[in-house]
């Protein structure tokens, strides 16, 4: 039995970490569809060792042969062409920001909060910022136990956060700082190269930036609406993996010893946490591997309760890719997604 997949942006970053992960999670299939702009029609993207697909143009591909659409193809399109998947019965899971806010569309991490699946309402899913994911795989296992109250955290995000150009932003001011050359810069506000940018998408009035906002909202979203959250988010000149620094404060006691424990046994989490020279988890450490690594765990003796700890996961994998399609797994174990005769 398989399912018949449309992976929307397919020619993108995220697009081609999709159809990867398919293949790698040998994900029930029997048709599978790359769809993109139309200046990429007719581009070849490899399925596996011994199929490669022809990507399809998005305006005008036929939904009702999809029973889901794995999308990223940027907010305007999704805007566009996810309510006209769902209209014809096929369940989209969207990772770009368009639709996480709105309250009768689940945003999903499912380690954290599989449950909303079964309040969809629209046809449509949405999947949570690539910063966001990684910090609530850590931190549910922890407020099941401990009850979060308040989050600070401090992100180091990879350009490859802000797609492919963004890493070719990087590579090439790097590269041109060894001929004195100053290179060009169009996609971040600083040169990258080298440097630490503390601003992520576009300033709002309170001063925090929308990225910063999207870890604070969405947090509340998915894990508590009560859960104060402060977030300072930083582009680093790393391609790959994204590095937060996290301090939480809970309402009970914490330890160690204790927290360590409960984030082993948790889904999705692996503990490296040697105290000891590279006895922890970087961002180039975690570049291709479906965790949330957890390092550095300590007590944070400046707050009642605190714990701080270090947290490190693939933005292109756990951040987006996997993601959605553990969500389309866990949809398919809930029995939520019926196959529509072909």
């Amino acid at each position: 039995m398989g399912y018949r997949v449309a992976v929307v942006g397919a020619t993108g970053a995220v697009g081609r970490e999709i159809i990867k992960t398919l293949v790698e999670r040998n994900f029930p299939i029997s048709d599978i569809y790359a769809l993109a702009s139309a200046r990429s029609v007719g581009q070849e993207i490899s399925f596996g060792d011994k199929r490669v697909l022809k990507v399809q143009n998005l305006e005008t591909f036929d939904f009702s042969k999809a029973d889901i659409g794995l999308f990223s193809p940027g907010a305007s399109i999704s805007a566009i062409h996810a309510p006209r998947a769902a209209a014809a019965g096929c369940i989209v899971i969207d990772n770009t920001s368009h639709f996480r806010m709105e309250p009768d569309v689940p945003l999903v991490v499912p380690e954290v909060n599989p449950q909303a699946l079964r309040k969809i309402r629209r046809g449509i899913i949405a999947n949570p910022n690539c910063s966001t994911i990684q910090m609530l795989v850590a931190l549910k296992p922890l407020h099941d136990r401990f009850g979060v109250k308040r989050v600070i955290v401090a992100t180091y995000q990879s350009v490859s956060g802000a797609g492919k150009e963004g890493m070719d932003e990087l590579y090439n001011q790097t590269k041109a700082s060894f001929v004195n050359d100053p290179g060009t810069q169009e996609i971040f506000t600083k040169p990258i190269a080298f440097n630490c940018i503390p601003h992520i998408d576009k300033f709002m009035d309170d001063g925090s930036t929308k990225e910063e906002w999207k870890m604070v909202v969405e947090t509340k979203k998915i894990l508590d609406p009560d859960i104060a959250v402060h977030a300072t988010c930083v582009r680093v000149p790393v391609f790959i993996g994204h590095s937060e620094a996290v301090n939480v404060e809970f309402h009970k006691p914490v330890t160690v010893e204790e927290a360590r424990e409960i984030l082993r046994e948790a889904p999705g989490v692996t503990v490296i946490d040697q105290r000891e020279d590279g006895g922890y988890v970087t961002a180039i450490d975690c570049a291709g591997e479906d965790a949330t690594f957890v390092s550095r765990i300590r007590i944070d003796p400046t707050v009642e309760n605190g714990l701080a700890f270090w947290c490190v996961s693939d933005n292109l994998r756990k951040g987006a890719a996997l993601n959605a399609v553990q969500i389309a797994e866990t949809m398919i174990a809930m029995n939520l997604i019926t196959q529509k005769a072909a």
